[in-house]
């Protein structure tokens, strides 16, 4: 009986058995890949300047330098990230390598000695094709099984995943490998917390992902304050430093350069560029150091001492208050004259010749910028130099026809970059008491520069208004200086002396009155007070405030007490 019974036990379970099996295999069963694969995986987090968390998601790397990706939206507004590995050791994340916010996805690198990172399949994978999704875990992975139920096209040659696969929230960013352990997508947020249906996009697309010199004004990576990487194409990098300058704070401009220096040691161009910042914060000894630096490693040496020469010329031109012993413009006309000697080339003795300006040496500089106006060289900013010097050598009439070649050198109708040379004629006009010619041009450089004149505009070009006796027209200009700066106590009395002079005794009163209250002290408010007074048969205050202009020292009051006492 014992016998029958322990056999029917036997069959029973051997029945049971291989249900037990079919039913929790499955479930418990994983890859032999996953152990390996999931030290890959990792989970990030990001924070914003006040140390606050913004996001986390998950993400892994792709190659051993420590280039990974995730999803973009932790990302956006945070000052720091970090990754905590499989192992639980933390990393910080380092820079940002790419982004696309509408499909989610960063790719970022991460400060790591060394990287584990997954394979990217290259083929793509199949309908109904077995997949594993790969969450982030500290302990024992758990790989969790799907299937592709539709792959789509994606920028032609990339795919995104439509999955029979049930994930977790918290598995977002995760890495989605194909049965052989490559890596071919990566998980993307659902619209609920739990769902049998899940996606994933190409993690050969997430890895594609790249930083280039037009990055800076990606509308995407702007909205992270994590720095950018800069590219690895040594031209696009310099591109990179070139563009940076006018959109970067000083701060992240010289850490810019500092990893660019890092990056790429044997180009002068990191040199260079953080010379030039040490020269703005007036550190000239770690200037001169940067620039001995990029004439060693330097291939091309003539280009090296020009810049080299550059720098010297601007700090003794801007900065020559603040003397640095080795530098000065003689060491900056060695300097170019070392380029030149390798290469004699135009833009090089161009620099030769501001240098000799800066010197005084005005005939040199003049003879050089002639013989450049005969090269390709020639432009509106040569002619300008060369009238410059005319201008010191005091020869008027060659300073104006240089000026004219400098106006004429720009195509007409006039654009914007006419206008400095346009304005330098005006006031060469004005100087030589051409007064009408002078207000043509005025008129042409108001015309060019919109609403971006000032008071000062307006009363200088009165001045010449008034020289040509176009009174009304300067009637008109010193008004709008005094609406533009109505504190300014020269444009007031400028106002009152012409309402005096053109008999408007009325308005010159209370021009000169409110001269006399932004500056009392000052004898012109006076002095046109009491002239605009005693035109008007008031001589008694007149004549009072003309001894007030006297006692306040003005030279003009004693003919004009004489004239009204009469």
């Amino acid at each position: 009986m014992k016998q029958k019974q322990w056999n029917r036990t036997r069959k029973l379970v051997w029945v049971i058995l291989p249900l037990c099996l079919f039913t929790f295999l499955p479930l418990g069963a994983q890859p032999g890949w996953t152990s390996k694969a999931a030290k890959s995986v990792f989970t990030l987090k990001t924070f914003a300047a006040d140390g606050s968390l913004i996001a986390s998601s998950n993400g892994f790397f792709v190659n051993e330098q420590g280039d990974a990706v995730s999803t973009f939206t932790p990302f956006i507004n945070a000052q720091r990230a970090v990754i905590i590995d499989a192992s639980g050791k933390e990393a910080a994340v380092e820079c940002m390598l790419g982004a696309n916010e509408m499909l989610d996805v960063a790719k970022f690198r991460v400060a790591s000695k060394k990287a584990e990172p997954l394979t990217i399949a290259t083929a793509q994978a199949a309908n109904g094709s077995e997949v594993w999704l790969l969450p982030y875990s500290t302990k024992k992975p758990n790989a969790v099984k799907g299937t592709v139920q539709k792959s789509e096209t994606l920028m032609e040659k990339y795919s995104y995943y439509t999955l029979n696969l049930t994930m977790a929230e918290s598995a977002v960013g995760s890495p989605l490998l194909n049965a052989n352990g490559q890596v071919i997508g990566m998980m993307q947020p659902s619209a609920q917390p739990v769902t049998t249906t899940s996606y994933a996009i190409s993690a050969a697309y997430a890895s594609s992902l790249t930083i280039s010199a037009f990055s800076l004004n990606d509308a995407t990576l702007k909205k992270t304050h994590i720095k950018l990487a800069l590219p690895d194409d040594k031209e696009q990098a310099q591109l990179t430093l070139f563009m940076a300058a006018s959109t970067m704070s000083m701060e992240e401009y010289a850490a810019l350069t500092d990893d660019f220096i890092s990056k790429f040691p044997d180009s002068p161009d990191g040199y260079i560029t953080r010379a030039q910042l040490h020269v703005n914060n007036d550190k000239f000894d770690a200037a001169d150091a940067d620039m001995q630096q990029a004439v060693s490693v330097s291939n091309a040496k003539d280009d090296t001492y020009y810049n080299y020469a550059r720098i010297i010329y601007q700090k003794e031109v801007y900065k020559h208050d603040k003397p640095f012993e080795p530098w000065s413009l003689d060491r900056a006309l060695e300097e170019i004259h070392r380029s030149i000697d390798l290469n004699p080339q135009p833009a090089y003795r161009h620099l030769e010749g501001q240098i000799l300006f800066a010197q005084q040496k005005y005939t040199e500089a003049d003879q050089l910028f002639q013989q450049l106006l005969q090269t390709d060289m020639r432009s509106a900013e040569l002619f300008y130099e060369s009238a410059r010097c005319k201008e010191m050598l005091a020869d008027t009439t060659a300073q104006l026809a240089l000026l004219d070649s400098a106006v004429n050198a720009n195509s007409r109708p006039f654009l914007r970059e006419a206008a400095p040379y346009i304005w330098a004629r005006a006031t060469a006009l004005l100087n030589a008491g051409k007064n009408r010619q002078a207000v043509l041009d005025f008129n042409e450089y108001e015309k060019l520069m919109g609403n971006n004149v000032n008071a000062d505009f307006y009363y200088i070009r009165e001045q010449a208004e008034l020289g040509g006796r176009q009174f009304q027209q300067a009637l008109d200009d010193i008004r709008k200086a005094t609406e533009m700066a109505p504190g300014e106590y020269l444009y007031w009395a400028e106002r009152a002396s012409l309402e005096v002079r053109v008999s408007m005794p009325d308005d010159a009163i209370r021009s000169a009155q409110t001269c006399i209250s932004i500056a009392p002290d000052e004898s012109d408010g006076y002095l046109f007070l009491g002239v605009a007074q005693c035109q008007k048969n008031n001589k008694a205050e007149g004549l009072k405030n003309l001894n007030i202009a006297k006692e306040k020292g003005n030279s003009q009051a004693d003919a004009l007490i004489e004239r009204y006492s009469k």
